[in-house]
């Protein structure tokens, strides 16, 4: 499995162009680059999204992460890859698709 590392300096948007961060920025002591890395503990929320079903407004709000099971952990959560399988959800929970991660921090491979 591989995939790169999320980290709360990732970009990632909802599949609608909305933009996915964190509801509150990762402060582990694990970093890239100066940026916490992401894990499965944290929540992220999406703002800006467009979508509507039917002219009725539908955004995504949430984004549920799956994390894979690499068992590389930060702080006893698994990190959150950009391969991770992840729903972006209304505010009723219902799925919308899964987040588009535009740029994410150097590539993990795990055995």
């Amino acid at each position: 499995m591989s995939g790169s590392l999320l980290d709360a300096g990732a970009v990632i948007g909802c599949p609608h162009g909305g933009r996915v961060t964190p509801a509150t920025t990762p402060n582990g002591g694990t970093r890239l680059a100066g940026a916490a890395v992401a894990t499965a503990a944290h929540a992220y929320v999406v703002t800006g999204c467009p979508h509507t079903v039917d002219r009725v407004p539908s955004p995504c709000v949430s984004v549920r992460w799956t994390a894979d099971g690499t068992g590389v952990t930060v702080d006893g959560a698994p990190v959150l890859l950009d391969t991770s399988a992840a729903q972006c959800l209304t505010a009723a929970f219902v799925p919308q698709g899964p987040p588009v991660v535009q740029a994410a921090q150097r590539k993990v491979t795990v055995r």
